[in-house]
């Protein structure tokens, strides 16, 4: 789902966003041509059926540019041996449910790369709860897993299965969420978008699209991991920065789910009627949004809806009029995930943070790029 033209970052990291200068390990980036998938929360299930060609089409993640002096991680570091890639076991642990287009393309693409590299893995899918996503991590362990890449439902709660991998000399990748903890120490690396970031374009969008004036209301992702944290930190900060006459009057959490969205969105237009604009965090609550905008009888275009992810519905919803911006969110994990463990296993240092660039979907290129989206 990722669009080949990407846009240059324009801001410096603040301290909640992960530094640029933390990224990919010099080594690292000039290799990395790579392809893979894209989305997150529920879907109906419309665009099931592009799982196998978002998992294939030359979308992949590309790395933002790296920096001199960024943090990397070795054997040394981390207490691993070394081993050859192709004859290990590597687990995946997949958090949410696989009814939603980036959950779809993220494991499809985890698989693929798998299978490309002829890579044993095991999977297990945590169905969207916590408990169960400790419980699975532990049985791959049990299972044999050499690697383990996980995709966190929640950022806090791992110390048992960061125990149980270190005593076991097992390294660990993330992606897409991080887990708070210590990078190479009790995990390798963690690979995702600058969250912070996308907050801070999903803003300026907002901020073009109402003229800098009115009230909007925050669909927030699901509490305890830093996507949410660091979208509502981003967005805020810069609409309190550079629209000081935009206000933020409502915020309640969706669940990144789309039916939750539809359901605050109907409770938003009950209380504030003549809402402006709305922030969804991810695609599925805006598309929730949408259905609650056209269920209250409202016009396209007559609420500005901006989100993030960069599925298919979501930029058909640009198209149609009833969405004003997406900001992407890449997960096609399953190249740089593999190629970081590749390097990493062999004896190469790799970065504690990769960081990948992230384009958008606007009027102006919604309809062009709509085979481009998950």
């Amino acid at each position: 789902m990722k669009p080949n033209i990407f846009l240059r970052r324009t801001s410096g990291r603040s301290s909640g966003r992960v530094p640029a200068t933390t990224l990919l390990a010099v080594g690292l980036v000039a290799s990395l041509a790579l392809t893979t998938g894209c989305a997150k929360s529920e879907d109906d299930g419309a665009d099931s059926g592009d799982s196998k060609s978002a998992a294939e089409d030359d979308a992949g993640q590309v790395v933002s540019s790296p920096g001199a002096g960024g943090k990397t991680c070795g054997h040394g570091d981390y207490g691993a041996k070394k081993l050859d890639l192709k004859s290990a076991t590597v687990g995946f642990s997949q958090s949410e449910k696989e009814a939603n287009p980036f959950r779809i393309a993220e494991t499809a693409s985890i698989k693929a790369e798998a299978e490309k590299r002829g890579v044993k893995l095991l999977t297990a899918n945590a169905q969207s709860q916590f408990s169960k996503q400790i419980s699975d991590v532990q049985d791959l362990i049990a299972k044999g897993a050499d690697l383990l890449v996980i995709a966190p439902l929640n950022s806090d709660g791992w110390e048992p299965v960061l125990r149980q991998a270190k005593a076991k000399h097992i390294p660990i990748v993330t992606i897409d969420r991080k887990i708070n903890a210590a990078a190479c120490k009790d995990y390798v690396s963690f690979i995702g978008s600058d969250f912070v970031e996308q907050g801070r374009r999903a803003a300026d969008r907002m901020i073009e699209a109402t003229g800098g004036k009115g009230e909007i209301a925050i669909l927030l992702g699901a509490a305890g991991n830093n996507v949410t944290t660091d979208r509502t930190k981003g967005f805020q900060e810069r609409i309190e920065d550079k629209a000081p006459d935009l206000k933020v009057v409502f915020k309640q959490t969706g669940e990144f789910a789309r039916e939750k969205g539809q359901q605050v969105t109907e409770q938003l237009i009950q209380s504030k009627p003549g809402i402006d604009g709305i922030y969804a965090e991810n695609d599925e609550m805006g598309l929730g949004a949408v259905g609650a905008l056209k269920g209250a009888g409202k016009k396209a275009g007559e609420v500005k809806i901006v989100t993030i992810d960069g599925t298919k519905n979501a930029v058909r919803g640009i198209v149609d009029g009833w969405i004003d911006g997406v900001i992407e969110s890449n997960p096609r994990f399953g190249p740089l995930a593999f190629k970081t463990l590749d390097t990493f296993t062999k004896g190469g240092e790799v970065a504690q943070d990769i960081v990948i660039k992230d384009s958008a979907y606007t009027k102006d290129n919604a309809k062009s790029d709509l085979g481009k989206a998950y």
